[in-house]
């Protein structure tokens, strides 16, 4: 393999902006990649590659490479160095790269495999946390699985087109998709490909979203012609899937917090044909109480550590603080107690985190249940999915009914 010094100080760059600045990986490396426009898909594949595996691994290499935070350059090069070494790259004679001792490295690699905190690479808290909540053996499985970069799942846009019909689209544009048996609008690309670019994408014929959150909107069981309400939209994966189940009939309000993210929704949505979403702004509590006892279906697809999908956000791990866990789950506790309020007797709410942990999926269901709120709900089914079992992210989702009373 020919390195390209400005591919590898671009993977510096973005390194020291991670780690250094604490800025997000995937904005990083989206703005690293814009660098210089004559790099084609493989300089760009191995900035993007290099860059995620290095930040999924921050521990194990800085603890080879003997570096500490803040990071200098020269540290910066001599994790690079480890890196390379591991994966067999002969290093190349540059003014940046020290004097490397390649078997010390492959040694101190072999003792620290046996570590898990160290062969995974996760700080002591999360490793401590996940194996108490987990147990030992699942947690194992677990982060071994969520290390491993996830694959591109694509959802056919019901409201468009068939998966057939995309699959054939897409084979004619030169990417190969596979179904998932299991996923009734998942696609999965055998080979990593831009499919952003593509003619099927810019018509709007599909979303790329994981297989595990496929399953929530479907869990949600709506109905065309009723009034959904999708709490915490965000940038609204969910509400165009639930827009596409409710074959564009009757009122699917999205609301969030952020009125960038609903920015996204509105755009996303024109391309996917999907008429029927309503963007609302949550910057007062009017907004959700105007809605109690008014609602058929309602989706809280809280915020949470994210956990379940760090595969796609590794520097999750290292940005994450023991103290958010307690602060989330209070969070999580709010939203559950204000917006079932929103539910009619007889209707139905899916409650959704992409996290693994317990505390935060059925312990949260449980003390909902049990709290003045939740007195007249009844839990209907569950689902826990872990990476090392279903191949895809770790989510959690509950249905729960209102009874009439």
């Amino acid at each position: 393999m020919k390195l390209h010094r400005n591919l590898v100080f671009a993977v510096i760059d973005a390194l020291n902006l991670i780690f250094n600045e604490n800025e997000y990986a995937d904005k990083v490396v989206q703005k690293v990649l814009k660098y210089d426009k004559r790099w084609g898909s493989r300089d760009r594949g191995f900035i993007a590659e290099t860059t995620y595996e290095m930040v999924r691994y921050k521990r194990l290499y800085t603890e080879i490479a003997a570096t500490k935070a803040p990071f200098s350059r020269p540290d910066l090069f001599r994790m690079w160095a480890v890196w390379a070494v591991l994966k067999g790259i002969k290093l190349p004679d540059w003014k940046q790269i020290e004097p490397t001792p390649e078997r010390r490295i492959k040694g101190k690699f072999d003792e620290l495999s046996k570590i898990r905190k160290y062969r995974e690479a996760v700080p002591d808290w999360i490793d401590e946390l996940c194996e108490k909540s987990l147990g030992e053996k699942l947690w194992t499985a677990e982060i071994a699985k969520l290390n491993e970069p996830a694959e591109v799942i694509l959802r056919t846009n019901t409201l468009k087109t068939t998966k057939e019909k995309l699959r054939k689209a897409l084979l004619d544009e030169g990417i190969v998709t596979e179904p998932i048996k299991g996923y009734a609008s998942a696609l999965r690309l055998p080979e990593r490909a831009n499919v952003f670019i593509t003619q099927s994408f810019k018509n709007g014929f599909f979303e790329v979203q994981d297989a595990s959150s496929q399953l929530v909107a479907a869990m949600l069981d709506v109905k065309p012609g009723q009034r959904v309400v999708d709490t915490c939209a965000g940038a609204g994966g969910k509400s165009l899937h639930l827009a596409a189940l409710m074959e564009n009939k009757g009122q699917l309000i999205a609301m969030d917090i952020y009125g960038s993210k609903l920015k996204e929704l509105k755009r996303r949505a024109r391309r996917n044909g999907a008429h029927n979403i309503e963007p609302r702004e949550i910057d007062s509590t009017k907004v959700f109480k105007k809605l109690y006892g008014s609602a058929d279906r309602v989706l809280i697809d809280a915020p949470c550590t994210g956990l379940g999908v760090i595969r796609r956000n590794p520097d999750t791990k290292w940005k994450m603080q023991p103290e958010f866990l307690d602060k989330i789950t209070k969070t999580q506790q709010e939203i559950l107690r204000s917006y079932s309020k929103i539910l009619k007797p007889g209707g139905k709410m899916v409650y959704a985190t992409c996290s693994i942990l317990p505390q935060e999926n059925l312990d949260q269901v449980k003390s909902f249940l049990s709290s003045d709120e939740g007195k007249e709900f009844s839990l209907i089914n569950d689902k826990k999915i872990y990476a090392s079992k279903s191949g895809f992210d770790g989510f959690y989702m509950a249905l729960l009914e209102r009874r009439l009373v």
